[in-house]
């Protein structure tokens, strides 16, 4: 048998003076013009803008007092009934939508929707950027879903909705008196089809499916035909979903708009659910 070689291991360390800029310094240098550090440039405005929220709120809540009713009492149903303001924009929708659609449906796009995020951003910048410039469908999309239809819904339910659920103009004074008689008709009405008969149900469902289809295709092919780089980057499983959420968004206020000038309560009518 050879003898094993003996190898002695030791443990060096090497120590030296390097002249130059440190590596913070030499990171700082690599910002181009048009960027800003966080600090302090950005945290010092939202630094100032929470302590000028802070203040007005204080002074909100020293001078006004609290719209507080009386004490509630079991025996007296309030009318109109609210639910608290945060929740108004679901109860308003009850005025355009079957249950199921406005308190199960629409809350469960919603939560998917922002689910999704993450999965179809294409932006190839990352996490940080978020101006218009860089985002202008994300961001138009948000500020139309958010502020406009659900501040929009909860306005009208706070200012709008009075006695009876009826509709009040400001101006007006809330008659818990007043008597609306209104006739409310289904899409197949108009044509003089029952819409809960066989072909009026396949009218509805038709014309359902049909809103969906062009929604998709309709832009889709647009795109095609200008050799979008948006669409190259989605791909034709993203670009769906994506789709379809917006014009599942856009389904909102074209049946209120529908409901309130034209008294349109249904598109599509079956036994088991209304649209």
């Amino acid at each position: 048998m050879p003898d094993k070689k003996k190898t002695d291991q030791g443990r060096y360390r090497a120590l030296a003076f390097v002249k130059g800029e440190s590596l913070a310094k030499e990171k700082d240098s690599l910002v181009s013009e048009d960027e800003l550090e966080t600090w302090p440039y950005l945290l010092r405005k939202e630094f100032l803008a929470a302590i000028i929220v802070m203040i007005g709120l204080m002074i909100w809540s020293i001078t006004l007092d609290a719209p507080l009713e009386e004490p509630s009492d079991p025996s007296l149903t309030p009318n109109p009934a609210k639910a608290p303001w945060y929740f108004l924009g679901l109860q308003e929708m009850l005025v355009y939508f079957d249950p199921w659609i406005a308190g199960v449906v629409f809350p469960s796009l919603i939560v998917m929707g922002l689910m999704v995020i993450p999965y179809i951003d294409i932006n190839p910048k990352g996490n940080g950027y978020y101006t218009f410039k860089e985002r202008k469908f994300a961001i138009t999309t948000f500020c139309f879903g958010f502020h406009v239809l659900w501040i929009l819904l909860i306005i009208v339910g706070v200012f709008m909705r009075g006695p009876g659920w009826l509709w009040f103009w400001p101006w007006e004074e809330w008659d818990s008196h007043r008597i609306v008689a209104e006739t409310n008709y289904d899409l197949t009405q108009f044509i003089g089809i029952d819409s809960k008969s066989l072909l009026g149900s396949i009218i509805g469902g038709g014309i359902v499916s049909i809103y969906f289809f062009l929604g998709l295709t309709v832009p889709y092919l647009l795109m095609k035909m200008k050799n979008s780089l948006v669409l190259e980057k989605l791909g034709i499983i993203r670009y769906s979903i994506v789709a379809f959420l917006f014009w599942s968004m856009l389904g909102l206020p074209i049946k209120m708009v529908l409901k309130l000038v034209f008294s349109l309560k249904y598109i599509w009518v079956t036994p088991w659910f209304n649209i």
